[in-house]
C-alpha cells in the first residue's frame, strides 16, 4: 500500500475514534458497532469492518462518517459503492474529513472519471503546506489520471475474459502458473478452500487466527485446477499439504518440463522457492541461494527456459525499499552467482515486480508502478537489444490489457497465442480475479447478396463494410458479388458492428447493421446473406422463352417442355455470343434441402436436352434455387405448378449491358445447316443433333429419332405460326402437342398408361 494511503488511513481511523465516542445520541449498540468497524478499519482489516458501518448505517443512513469510512472500505472490491458512499458522506458533510477530496480523487479515478479525479487530487493539493511530502505523491497521482485518460481513449483491439467463478471468487485470484500442455493451471487465492469467508465473533474478534492474516483474510494458498474444455476448469484442489506453509504462499513458474514449481514464500519478510514433482504432488520446497533470497523482500521470478539465468523482483538494493528487478546466471557449479541489476530503462524509483520473458527471450513483460502507469500496476513490455545487451524502454500494453487499478502477473500460454494475469477490474466477482487476454483476430464473413422480392442472386453488387477499431481508427472492407452466384467474401476485423453499404452499378441500394462476433482466432467463418431491395437487372429472362415445367416431385421433361427448349436452342444458335443460366425450382412440399436437389436435377434436365441439341456446355450453367425463389404463394395446386420450373436467363458480364438479341433466322444459314442437305444432321424442331449449331424451324414434316430411341415427327405450317409436334418414347408413352400464336395444347400419355392435359396461354 501507498505510504501517503496508509498515513491518511491511519489519521481517518484515529480521527474516527474520536468521532465515534464524541457522538452520545448514538444509542449504546450503534457506538459499540461503530467502535468495532473503527477497529477494524484501522487494522486495515477492510471487509470485517464493513458489516459494522453497514449496521450502523441501517439505523442512521446519513451518518457521514460511517459512510465515509465504508466508502474507503468498500474501494478493495465494490468500486462502485465506495464511490456513492464517499459521494454522499460529502453532500451530508462538506468536511466529514480533512482529506475528503484526496479520497474522492482516488475513487473518481479507479471509476474511469479521470478528469474529476484530476480535480479533486489539485483541491486537496492546495490544502497543503508547501513542503508537505504529500505533494509529491498528489503530483504522480495526477500524472496516473492523465496517463489513464490517454490509455483509455486510445484502446487496443484486446477481449478480456474473465476465468470464472470455479477459479474466481469474492477473495483475491492472482498469480497463474499454466503447464506446457495448457491443461493444468496453478494459481493463488485468499480464500478457504475456495469458499470460505473468516468467521468473526459478536465481539469483533477473528476466529481460526492460525489461518488468518493481519488484515483479517486468510493466508495466500496456492490451488491446482485442471482443464475441461476451452472454456471450463475442474473444481481447484488445495496444495497446502505441503505447499502452504504458515503465512502467504504464492504460485510463480513451473519449469524444467513442469518438473519443477518457483513458488513465493513470506519468510523473512518474502522468499523464493522451488518444490520438486513427486507423483501428483510436490516436495517440501526449498529456499533458493542468498545471492537470491535476502533480508529483504524478494516477490517473484522467472527462470529462463534453457535453466542458465533467472529474473526476480527484490527490494534489497533500492533507498526506499522499493521493488526493483535483478537477474542472476547459474554458475558452472550449478547454483546461482551474483545479483545484477538490469537496468534503468526497466526499473525505476517506484516498484518494478513480476519478470516474465518470451519463449525467444527477446521481450520482458513486467508490472511497474513507475513509467507512464495508468494508477496502480500496469503491464509493461521491453525488447532485448542484443547489440546493446540491455533492455529497451518499456512500453504500457494499454487499455484494456491494463486498467486504473493494480494489474500483474502477465503471463503467456505455452503458445504464445492469448495470456493471463491479475487484475481488479468492475464486473469481477470481488478483489483480483484471473483473467485471459486475448488479441481480437480476424473473421471470415462470406455469405451472397439476393434480391428480397424472389431471392435471386444479384451479381456485381459491392459491398463496402464500415467500422472502427478499438482506438476509433476507421475500418473499410470491400468486395464485389461474383457473376451467377451473388457471392462475396470479406475477411475482417472482428468482435463489432459494421455498416454495410450495398450498391449496384455506383447507386446505393440500402444500408444495413451487421454485427461480427469476437473471434480470437485465425479460422473463424460467419456466414451471412444480404437481402436487398433490388431486381437484377442484368440477368434477364431469356426474350420469348417461357419457363419449363414439372410434375409433382418429378424432373421429366414434359412434351410442351421441348417446344420452349427448342426456343432455347435457335436463340442460342442466333447469339453465339449469350451464355445463359438455367435455374431449376420448386414448389415448398418438401424440405429445403431436398427441394434444392430437386431443383438442380429439374435444371440439369434442360442443361442436357440443350447439350445434346448442339449447345456447347460452356454457354451454360445450371443453379437449383429449391423453394427459395417462388413466383406465387405456394398456397394452391394452381400455383405450385407455376413454381414448379425452370427458368432460362441470359449471363451478363459485370460491367456490361444487356446483348441486343438477334432473332432465331436472321442472318446466313450455314451451308452445312440447309434443310435440303442431309437430314441426319437435323431434326424436325431444328435442333443439331450432331453439330454446335441450327437452323429456325422450316415449313414442312421432319422426323428425328433421338440417342434414347424416341422418335420426333414436327410438322410447321407455312407461316410457322403453328407447330404440332408428336413424340413415341420406347417405352410407349406418347405425346402431342400442338403451339399456336402463343398457345400451348398438350396431351401425353406415360408408360404405364397414365394421361395428362395441358392448355397454356404463354403471352
Amino acid at each position: 500500500m501507498d505510504n501517503l494511503v496508509r498515513r491518511l488511513l491511519k489519521a481517518s481511523c484515529a480521527f474516527a475514534l474520536t468521532a465515534a465516542m464524541a457522538q452520545p445520541a448514538l444509542a449504546q449498540g450503534t457506538r459499540q458497532q461503530l467502535k468495532t468497524a473503527n477497529k477494524f478499519f484501522g487494522q486495515e482489516n477492510y471487509r470485517a469492518s464493513l458489516p459494522y458501518y453497514e449496521q450502523v448505517l441501517a439505523k442512521d443512513p446519513n451518518n457521514a462518517q460511517a459512510l465515509f469510512r465504508a466508502g474507503i472500505a468498500y474501494m478493495s472490491f465494490d468500486k462502485e459503492k465506495a464511490s456513492d458512499y464517499i459521494y454522499k458522506a460529502q453532500r451530508l458533510k462538506k468536511n466529514v474529513s480533512k482529506d475528503v477530496e484526496y479520497w474522492l480523487g482516488r475513487v473518481d479515478h479507479l471509476n474511469y472519471n479521470f478528469d474529476e479525479a484530476i480535480t479533486h487530487f489539485q483541491a486537496y493539493n492546495a490544502t497543503l503546506k508547501t513542503k508537505d511530502s504529500r505533494k509529491k505523491e498528489l503530483a504522480q497521482l495526477i500524472q496516473h489520471s492523465k496517463n489513464a485518460k490517454v490509455q483509455f481513449n486510445s484502446p487496443k483491439d484486446i477481449f478480456v475474459k474473465n476465468l470464472g467463478p470455479v477459479i474466481n471468487t469474492q477473495w483475491s485470484e492472482h498469480s497463474p502458473v499454466i503447464s506446457n500442455d495448457d491443461k493444468v493451471l496453478l494459481f493463488t487465492s485468499r480464500s478457504d478452500n475456495m469458499s470460505n469467508a473468516p468467521v468473526i465473533s459478536a465481539e469483533g474478534n477473528v476466529k481460526d487466527k492460525g489461518k488468518i492474516a493481519a488484515d483479517g483474510q486468510y493466508y495466500e494458498n496456492i490451488y491446482e485446477a485442471k482443464r475441461i474444455d476451452d472454456e471450463n476448469w475442474d473444481k481447484p484442489r488445495s496444495l497446502s499439504g505441503v505447499l502452504n506453509g504458515k503465512g502467504h504462499d504464492a504460485s510463480i513458474q513451473v519449469f524444467d518440463n513442469d518438473t519443477k514449481l518457483l513458488m513465493y514464500r513470506n519468510d523473512e519478510n518474502g522468499d523464493i522457492l522451488y518444490s520438486e514433482k513427486a507423483g501428483a504432488d510436490w516436495t517440501d520446497p526449498k529456499k533458493l541461494n542468498k545471492n537470491i533470497n535476502t533480508s529483504s523482500f524478494e516477490s517473484d521470478a522467472y527462470i529462463t527456459p534453457d535453466g542458465l539465468t533467472i529474473y526476480f523482483s527484490t527490494s534489497k538494493y533500492s533507498e526506499d525499499n522499493t521493488l526493483d528487478i535483478y537477474s542472476s546466471i547459474r554458475t558452472p557449479g550449478g547454483d546461482w552467482g551474483p545479483a545484477k541489476s538490469i537496468g534503468n530503462a526497466i526499473n525505476t524509483p517506484y516498484d518494478d515486480d513480476s519478470p516474465y520473458l518470451s519463449r525467444d527471450g527477446k521481450t520482458m513483460y513486467f508490472s511497474s508502478r513507475g513509467h507512464n502507469t495508468m494508477g496502480g500496476y500496469d503491464i509493461f513490455k521491453s525488447q532485448y537489444d542484443s547489440l546493446g545487451r540491455k533492455w529497451g524502454r518499456p512500453e504500457n500494453m494499454g487499455y484494456p490489457i491494463n486498467t486504473p487499478d493494480d494489474d500483474t502477473y502477465y503471463r503467456l500460454s505455452p503458445d504464445g497465442s492469448y495470456a493471463y494475469l491479475s487484475s481488479y477490474r468492475i464486473g469481477g466477482y470481488g478483489e483480483k480475479d484471473i483473467y485471459t487476454i486475448n488479441y481480437i483476430k480476424n473473421a471470415i464473413v462470406r455469405g451472397r447478396v439476393l434480391a428480397r422480392q424472389d431471392s435471386s442472386a444479384i451479381p456485381g453488387a459491392e459491398l463496402v463494410f464500415s467500422g472502427t477499431q478499438a482506438d476509433r481508427t476507421a475500418l473499410s472492407y470491400r468486395d464485389v458479388s461474383k457473376p451467377l452466384t451473388g457471392e462475396y467474401r470479406v475477411d475482417l476485423l472482428s468482435g463489432r458492428t459494421y455498416q454495410v453499404a450495398v450498391s449496384k452499378d455506383g447507386k446505393n441500394i440500402e444500408t444495413q447493421e451487421f454485427a461480427v462476433p469476437i473471434s480470437t482466432n485465425d479460422s473463424t467463418v460467419v456466414e451471412k446473406d444480404f437481402y436487398v431491395d433490388y431486381i437484377d437487372t442484368t440477368a434477364a429472362n431469356l426474350a420469348n422463352v417461357n419457363p419449363i415445367y414439372f410434375d409433382t416431385d418429378k424432373y421429366t421433361l414434359r412434351p410442351e417442355s421441348i417446344v420452349e427448349l427448342n426456343k432455347v436452342s435457335q436463340l442460342l444458335m442466333a447469339n453465339p455470343g449469350v451464355n445463359i443460366s438455367i435455374e431449376g425450382n420448386t414448389d415448398s412440399r418438401n424440405t429445403d434441402e431436398y427441394n434444392i436437389v430437386l431443383g438442380q436435377n429439374r435444371a440439369n434436365v434442360a442443361y442436357n436436352f440443350l447439350k445434346k441439341a448442339g449447345i456447347a456446355e460452356t454457354r451454360m450453367v445450371t443453379v437449383s434455387y429449391g423453394e427459395r425463389r417462388p413466383v406465387a404463394p405456394n398456397d394452391s395446386p394452381e400455383n405450385m405448378q407455376l413454381n414448379r420450373r425452370t427458368d432460362f436467363r441470359v449471363i451478363v458480364k459485370e460491367g456490361e449491358s444487356m446483348p441486343m438479341m438477334n432473332k432465331p433466322g436472321s442472318g446466313t444459314t450455314p451451308s452445312n445447316m440447309n434443310p435440303s442437305n442431309s437430314g441426319s444432321n437435323m431434326n424436325s424442331t431444328g435442333m443439331g443433333m450432331g453439330t454446335r449449331s441450327t437452323v429456325p424451324l422450316e415449313p414442312g414434316k421432319t422426323t428425328v429419332t433421338l440417342e434414347d430411341g424416341t422418335k420426333i415427327k414436327t410438322k410447321v405450317d407455312e407461316d410457322s405460326d403453328k407447330v404440332k409436334v408428336k413424340t413415341k418414347g420406347p417405352d410407349g408413352s406418347e405425346s402431342k402437342t400442338v403451339t399456336k400464336d402463343g398457345t400451348i395444347d398438350a396431351k401425353a400419355k406415360d408408360a404405364e398408361g397414365n394421361k395428362v392435359k395441358v392448355k397454356t396461354d404463354n403471352d
